[in-house]
């Protein structure tokens, strides 16, 4: 008899305590395939220290293969699962696709950003729900607070230096508490010119900060951030964000380069097309996580719908807590439909819940025992660490560390702003170069339609974020290195680079009739579709790239936009010839990489659209003469 194959999709709280209860109760008898885009477990109720400089982002991520024995690690994306053939496909990190086979299927996908159809909130916000957004959150801030620091206007450092974060729930609170303390400290150090203080902003539309706990510990954590200078606003929200701002619900206007999205999160679009019954976008099961009338397909954590049974007609609320008890259940359920052990119904007791508000600070109600203070502080670490299932002595570490030494204000560029789009099913994975991105499919579910995808400027004045596959343009700051300057690849008409373009065996001059407008020419964008049209359309006929939606959802979305288009989302595709990130096809079918355009440009943008601003992150620049600048990097 064969041994029955176990496939686990996502490692979140719920997929990784799944993994490795059923690792201690199969005692080798089965095979369980681990599927998950990255190849470690995060702790996410630590990330908003990780934006702090608290801790290092390793300390909050567990390697999956070093904790889970007897787990076979497949790195990839679902994006389609065939619930009769029983088979899940997904996509790989480098482009890949691959099919797993079997038996048992325990879907623990998680959850991604929410959205809400605000405009300018996709192109200029941020969310907080991976480790590429937290380290971009921290490179900001820094950059923010040193060029706020050099700067001689006034208004430019009140811009620079004002934080906004939108929600006030666990995590937006956590940011604001823990940002206020890490801005604070770099100003003592380097004071501003125009002697302002760095301004955190938290909003809400919520009558109290943290709703969801108790009223003394929501005055509690309200009071510290008071303390702290940050300007609470409750029955507040954003309506409008844009590059130089954002305009509040009341009329006001803040000027800012910071909005940070905390607004709550929502189940992963994969499970949205399985045409099973659903539950406000997640998969209704019974009180032993199994999805009805399907047996072998078990489901955990944020995309399950839970009834809690200590309140008939409800569900248990998306939380890690519960999303970590599930896998339990779910292990012992899936163990038990194999013929060993009885199955169990989940039941759960409140066990309180802990804020960490940076210092000694916390609100803490364990065993529904209201603290603050010290004592709060310390029962919040200490669960922490209890909970972690690695890291813990480096954890302790750096907290120690932390406590006696100054943090290290700097910026490592390592994250770019359009690496981390709102607009997202996968936050735990980072934009890359050459890497096609399913993004548009987000903003049909969440209700943005009007919104660029992850098209546009974001909050730090990025621009390049309108080219396929989410490259940014390449003489733009922030994009890939010039292709004369040290690191990019080699000129066009130097050793070891493509021929010139006028050159012989290379690509006629852009200018030279037969080959594509100039750049710059007053109509490139429409000449160049006109003449490269079927070579585009040759160019395009790549598979799609899906992150965690099934294939046909995609299939469905429709193009999607370039540059200063309408926005619609829409779906983007591999083209034909390239690999993964950093190679370059040999024989290009449509218009030329080089130049920087995609395929199909679509129309320019308006006249009247900003200049990216003095605050962009450090990249390579172009002269307006079309040669770089010598010393930019």
């Amino acid at each position: 008899m064969s041994r029955p194959r176990i496939v686990i999709v996502g490692a979140g709280f719920a997929g990784y305590r799944t993994a490795r209860t059923l690792s201690r109760l199969t005692r080798h008898q089965a095979d369980i395939t681990l599927l998950n885009p990255t190849d470690y477990f995060l702790y996410l109720p630590l990330l908003p220290q990780v934006a702090a400089g608290i801790l290092e982002p390793r300390r909050v991520s567990v390697s999956l293969s070093g904790t889970l024995p007897h787990v076979r690690l497949v790195l990839g994306e679902a994006d389609g699962i065939d619930l009769d053939g029983r088979t899940v496909h997904y996509t790989g990190p480098e482009g890949e696709e691959g099919t797993l086979a079997y038996d048992r299927l325990v879907l623990a996908a998680g959850s991604v950003n929410k959205l809400l159809p605000i405009p300018g909130v996709a192109e200029h916000a941020h969310g907080f729900r991976g480790l590429p957004e937290a380290l971009y959150l921290r490179d900001h801030v820094t950059r923010q607070v040193e060029l706020a620091a050099a700067a001689d206007d006034r208004a430019e450092c009140a811009a620079r230096c004002t934080f906004v974060v939108v929600g006030a729930g666990y995590t937006g609170t956590e940011v604001a508490a823990h940002g206020a303390m890490y801005t604070d400290a770099q100003v003592r150090r380097h004071p501003m010119r125009t002697g302002m203080r760095p301004r955190w902003m938290l909003l809400d539309v919520a009558p109290r900060v943290m709703p969801e706990m108790d009223e003394r510990l929501s005055r509690t954590a309200e009071r510290v951030l008071r303390q702290r200078g940050v300007d609470v606003r409750m029955g507040t929200s954003v309506k409008e964000a844009t590059h130089d701002g954002v305009v509040l619900t009341d009329g006001s206007t803040v000027d800012t380069r910071t909005l940070v999205w905390c607004v709550g999160v929502r189940p992963d679009p994969l499970v949205e097309s399985l045409g099973l019954p659903m539950e406000r976008g997640r998969l209704l099961v019974d009180p032993h996580l199994q999805v009805p009338g399907r047996p072998e397909l078990f489901a955990c954590g944020d995309v399950a719908a839970v009834p809690d049974l200590n309140q008939p007609g409800q569900y248990t609320p998306m939380t890690a807590q519960h999303a970590w008890r599930h896998g339990k259940v779910c292990a012992h359920n899936v163990v038990a439909s194999l013929g060993r052990g009885q199955r169990r119904a989940y039941r759960h007791r409140d066990m309180g819940f802990v804020v960490d508000l940076g210092g000694a600070k916390a609100a803490a109600n364990p065993l529904g025992l209201p603290m603050s203070g010290p004592a709060a502080g310390a029962v919040t670490r200490g669960y922490h660490l209890a909970a972690m299932p690695g890291n813990r002595v480096r954890v302790a570490a750096d907290w120690l560390l932390d406590a006696v030494l100054p943090r290290q204000a700097v910026q490592l560029g390592l994250v770019r702003s359009w690496s981390v789009p709102l607009e997202s099913s996968s936050p735990e994975v980072a934009r890359v170069p050459g890497r096609p991105e399913q993004s548009g499919k987000d903003a049909g579910t969440a209700g943005t339609a009007g919104t660029a995808g992850t098209a546009g400027k974001h909050a730090d004045g990025d621009e390049g974020k309108k080219q396929p596959g989410g490259e940014p343009a390449k003489g733009q700051p922030g994009g890939e290195p010039g292709r004369n300057q040290p690191g990019g690849e080699p000129g066009k008409n130097q050793p070891g680079g493509e021929p010139a373009k006028n050159q012989p065996g290379g690509e006629p001059a852009k200018n030279q009739p037969g080959g594509e407008p100039a750049e710059r020419g007053p109509d490139a964008a429409s000449a160049g579709s006109r003449s490269h049209g079927e070579r585009a359309k040759r160019s395009q006929s790549g598979s799609p790239r899906a992150s965690g939606k099934p294939r046909r959802a995609v299939e469905a979305a429709g193009p999607r936009s370039a540059r200063g288009g309408s926005g619609k989302p829409g779906k983007s595709s591999r083209a034909s010839g390239t690999g993964s990130a950093g190679k370059r096809p040999t024989a290009p079918s449509g218009p030329s990489r080089s130049a920087g355009q995609p395929a199909d440009p679509g129309p320019e943008p308006p006249a009247h659209q900003p200049p990216p601003g003095p605050d962009i992150a450090p990249g390579p620049v172009r002269r307006t003469d079309g040669r770089a600048v010598e010393g930019d990097s």
